[in-house]
């Protein structure tokens, strides 16, 4: 959790200037995960003893904290590609998976190397979605109109046929002059409407990464971020408050705008019939990347999934080329004349031992390029739409010949989420 860092690198720093003060431990961190509001672990008890010791590890790492009994001037090192000298996984759990990870530096994959765990987003409260549709309601029906008219073809009505939904009039006037002139009537007085659903298939993947978490507008100080206490002790308190939703958010976030506009786009679709899912995607390392089902692929849409919007929240990294890879198993299996990827992030991919800010960037893009390349070679389509308005810098070497769009004006996100969407298959 990115506020773990902060308060590690705050009680750091107050201590380095205190002279005096004790410095954080890693058992002080791991009690204080202990008592996170929002950090659940299904496991038994020991699991759970060694997961908290690990991540609490991991973040010391990430704080650059020296490790229990080192040396003044050692420390952790880089967690670049840490977990270069581990093996192949295998997936013993439920619901998980094993893919391979592509290396460009050996210009081969490792194989085995990521592990999915495809879990289903818990329900929330309905009241995001409705809220969402009433706060857009112009927007929305506009959306919903401009979808609507994908549809004629595929919803165009049979006419003369000798059993159907309803009497053509037309054909029904002819036969009964034909009977009152003493002719035998043509017998196909009924029309029918094809229902014919469009064949296409569409898989959905948002970006849940933390740093989704980010105020829209960050030159705008908040009310809690201006009410956050100084004091190491107060400020823990006021933190916990914080993620227990005791202290009330004021503003929105990059992952709200994501929900925001994946709420318009179901409210387009269900118009039009198309087969589409929605998931979500973090994790934390190659033994952990998390998959979440908003709505899956052959799921019918119903109040869960609306419900499961609203509990779509920022969690931790981003190792795209597993997840990728995962949404490509979901759609090859789809019977649909047009398959479409669409991914939605807020950044670059980044994760433990893939890649980090300021160190070596490439490997993460090289094996995301790889996952979309896999995809395309399966007769799928990917698409990426970013809001990071440095996306240029990588998303010409991640994307290659495939589309891709830096959104410069975030706001604009729920908007141009659905239009992309109708440019992409109105052209198909």
């Amino acid at each position: 959790k990115p506020e773990m860092v902060q308060l590690l690198t705050k009680l750091q720093a107050d201590s380095g200037d205190q002279g005096e003060a004790q410095p954080m431990t890693q058992e002080m961190l791991e009690q204080l995960l202990q008592e996170s509001p929002e950090l659940e672990l299904d496991a038994e008890q020991g699991e759970v003893d060694s997961n908290m010791s690990m991540f609490a590890q991991n973040i010391m790492k990430e704080a650059g904290a020296p490790p229990p009994n080192s040396q003044p001037g050692e420390g952790y090192g880089p967690l670049l590609h840490d977990d270069d000298s581990g093996g192949e996984l295998e997936a013993r759990e439920p619901a998980t998976y094993v893919y391979d990870e592509w290396d460009f530096r050996a210009n081969d994959y490792k194989p085995r190397w990521c592990i999915v765990k495809e879990k289903m987003v818990e329900e929330g409260d309905i009241t995001f979605y409705q809220e969402s549709l009433k706060t857009y309601s112009a927007l929305s029906n506009h959306i919903r109109r401009q979808f609507e008219l994908i549809m004629p073809e595929s919803m165009r009505k049979t006419y003369r046929l000798i059993d159907g939904e309803d009497i053509d009039l037309n054909a029904a006037l002819e036969a009964w002059a034909d009977l009152k002139m003493g002719i035998p009537p043509d017998e196909k007085i009924y029309w029918h409407r094809q229902r014919n659903r469009r064949e296409v298939a569409v898989v959905f993947l948002l970006d849940m990464s933390a740093s989704t978490a980010e105020a829209i507008d960050e030159g705008r100080q908040t009310v809690d971020d201006r009410d956050a206490p100084d004091d190491p002790v107060e400020y823990m308190v006021w933190l916990r408050r914080r993620r227990e939703g005791l202290v009330r958010r004021n503003y929105k976030r990059i992952i709200d705008l994501e929900k925001e506009g994946t709420t318009l786009l179901i409210n387009a679709l269900e118009s039009i019939g198309d087969t589409y899912g929605i998931y979500g995607f973090s994790g934390y390392g190659r033994e952990n990347v998390e998959f979440y089902v908003i709505k899956d692929i052959d799921e019918e849409f119903s109040d869960k999934v609306k419900r499961r919007i609203d509990k779509v929240t920022p969690l931790h990294a981003t190792r795209m080329g597993a997840a990728i890879r995962h949404a490509t198993t979901k759609l090859e299996n789809q019977d649909a004349k047009t398959k479409i990827m669409f991914l939605i992030s807020d950044g670059r991919p980044q994760d433990r031992g893939y890649s980090r800010e300021g160190v070596e960037k490439e490997y993460a893009v090289h094996d995301t390029h790889m996952a979309l390349v896999e995809a395309k070679r399966k007769d799928i389509i990917p698409f990426c739409l970013t809001v990071d308005k440095a996306g240029h810098d990588y998303l010409k070497s991640m994307c290659g010949d495939m589309g891709y769009e830096v959104l410069t004006d975030i706001w604009s996100l729920p908007e141009r989420l659905p239009m992309l969407y109708r440019q992409l298959t109105s052209v198909r």
